[in-house]
């Protein structure tokens, strides 16, 4: 972990939006980390937090079996701030009473502030209201000794408690989702005011103690880097060729579901411009044979993961093997494949770790993004002074355009959804948006319709197009296009595309732990 002084521990209860209150701390210059609530003992001694925040949940403490804060937690003498159940939980445990209640409360509230403290400093002050963000069931009806009411809502007469002596401090409310608009400074007043944390972690400082890190775990072994081209590899690649030079060997294992210009691009970054080492392979031929009829899009990542593991273990072995092996693996990936059972992100992702590392590679993991965002990648990439055109990429599924091609996959479908894809990402680009879009791609859907064009009838593909806003991936919501913007591109897909002769956009969201259109 980086070597900070300031860091926030974060129990998770399985609330789909955890890693929004780690955000928001880290936003604010402090480290911080999630861990489930029963994996906190293996790490507390070796974190060593300056402050403990308990995280919301989809379960009632009322409930038997359900989750708890280890006990010592609440005697390190450390400040602790429970969210939600996070709060319900800290009542519960350390002598008040919780309940459920006929009067629920979701979605928009008003909190009015009882009492001065110092978790609303600057914020709100005392007899003043300000809207929140509630979403719960359970309600706190008597609280723990030591405990007093410091706000109230029409459906939480605790809404806000404190223990000022103890500074153990409880919200019914989510301050960490932006419909709690001035939550961010709540949490700024917790882990700065309260906790004492200075705020100095910035990507300078993590850029300088990662590569230190990647010099000792490595020392003189050699590491070998798969390349995709998508921002995580690319980075990863760029810090450890400044961490340990030529002890690194990149490989770019061109599966064919790139899209257009892709390969080249990276080729010439890492090969003419870094002058990083690296063997670039073209399977295509080999990838489009495995997924020969295969129409399932789960069968199709295992069969692209396993085949793009023969193929980098082939080329390891040609280029002398190597010690470890570099993973672009992301914070959410760790939390994802850590969260307790029951929680709602139990497994990795299949589409980030199609296929598996096998023990027969006999190499160790270097995973220098590990604790990071994908957001914070990107501001990584540019510390290490990676061209913009690769750190605000948009992010691209290991499968590529294999799972933009529902049904089965061809040459001639994979050339249709690339030429469709790029017209729809240049007219992004000419309309100066590209960079208010999280995700933009083009869909070919496993559908022919009668059409018309000119004096000619036409039985073609219809191509959907997607495009998301949001910040971290975790939820999303489609970008409005104008209609005039939507016409313009379907009118160039239609007329330059043959083989498609209808255009729809898609305007689902992506609410918390969904992975559909990845």
């Amino acid at each position: 972990m980086p070597m900070t002084e300031d860091r926030i521990l974060i129990i998770d209860f399985g609330s789909q939006v955890t890693q929004l209150i780690a955000r928001r701390i880290r936003e604010s210059g402090v480290y911080s980390e999630i861990v489930p609530f029963n994996k906190v003992e293996e790490m507390w001694e070796s974190f060593g937090p300056k402050g403990v925040i308990l995280s919301g949940s989809p379960s009632s403490v009322s409930r038997e079996g359900s989750p708890r804060a280890p006990q010592f937690v609440f005697e390190a003498g450390l400040p602790v701030l429970g969210i939600c159940y996070g709060q319900q939980t800290m009542t519960l445990q350390l002598g008040g009473k919780v309940e459920g209640h006929d009067e629920r409360e979701f979605g928009r509230a008003a909190i009015e502030v009882l009492e001065d403290s110092p978790l609303f400093e600057g914020v709100v002050q005392k007899g003043e209201t300000e809207p929140v963000w509630m979403s719960h069931g359970d309600r706190v009806v008597s609280l723990a000794p030591g405990f007093k009411v410091i706000g109230q809502s029409r459906g939480a007469p605790f809404a806000a408690i404190a223990d000022e002596e103890r500074r153990f401090y409880g919200v019914q409310f989510h301050p960490e989702v932006v419909h709690t608009p001035r939550g961010r400074d709540m949490l700024w007043n917790f882990t700065h005011r309260i906790c004492g944390c200075s705020g100095d972690w910035t990507m300078a400082a993590f850029r300088e103690t990662e590569i230190a890190k990647v010099r000792e775990q490595v020392g003189e072994g050699r590491v070998i880097c798969g390349l995709s081209g998508g921002v995580d590899s690319s980075v990863v690649a760029v810090l450890l060729h400044e961490a340990i030079g030529d002890q690194l060997q990149c490989v770019f294992v061109d599966t064919g579901m790139m899209r257009a210009g892709e390969s080249a691009e990276v080729v010439s970054l890492f090969r003419d411009h870094y002058n990083i080492p690296l063997v670039a392979v073209d399977a295509s031929e080999l990838f489009l044979g495995k997924l020969d009829g295969v129409t399932d899009p789960e069968q199709k990542r295992k069969i692209i993961g396993s085949t793009f593991i023969d193929v980098f273990e082939e080329e390891a072995k040609k280029v002398g093997g190597a010690d470890f092996l570099a993973q672009g693996t992301l914070y959410p990936d760790v939390i994802e494949s850590v969260s307790f059972a029951g929680g709602p992100s139990v497994t990795i992702k299949s589409h980030h770790n199609v296929g598996g590392l096998p023990e027969r590679m006999n190499m160790k993991l270097v995973e220098p993004l590990r604790e990071l965002f994908k957001d914070e990648v990107r501001e990584l990439g540019r510390e290490l002074g990676l061209p913009e055109q690769f750190v605000g990429r948009h992010p691209f599924p290991g499968p590529g355009l294999a799972i933009r091609v529902p049904g089965e996959i061809t040459g001639e479908k994979l050339e249709i959804l690339r030429k469709a894809d790029t017209i729809y990402l240049e007219e992004i680009r000419a309309a100066g948006l590209y960079d208010q879009i999280w995700q933009a791609f083009a869909v070919l859907l496993p559908v022919r319709t009668v059409g018309v064009m000119g004096d000619e009838r036409t039985y073609d593909y219809v191509c959907a197009l997607r495009a998301v806003t949001s910040l971290d991936g975790m939820t999303a919501d489609y970008y409005p296009f104008s209609h005039e913007f939507l016409g313009h591109v379907s009118t160039r897909i239609i007329n330059e595309v043959r083989g498609i002769n209808r255009v729809v956009y898609d305007v689902t969201s992506k609410p918390p732990g969904t992975i559909e259109w990845e």
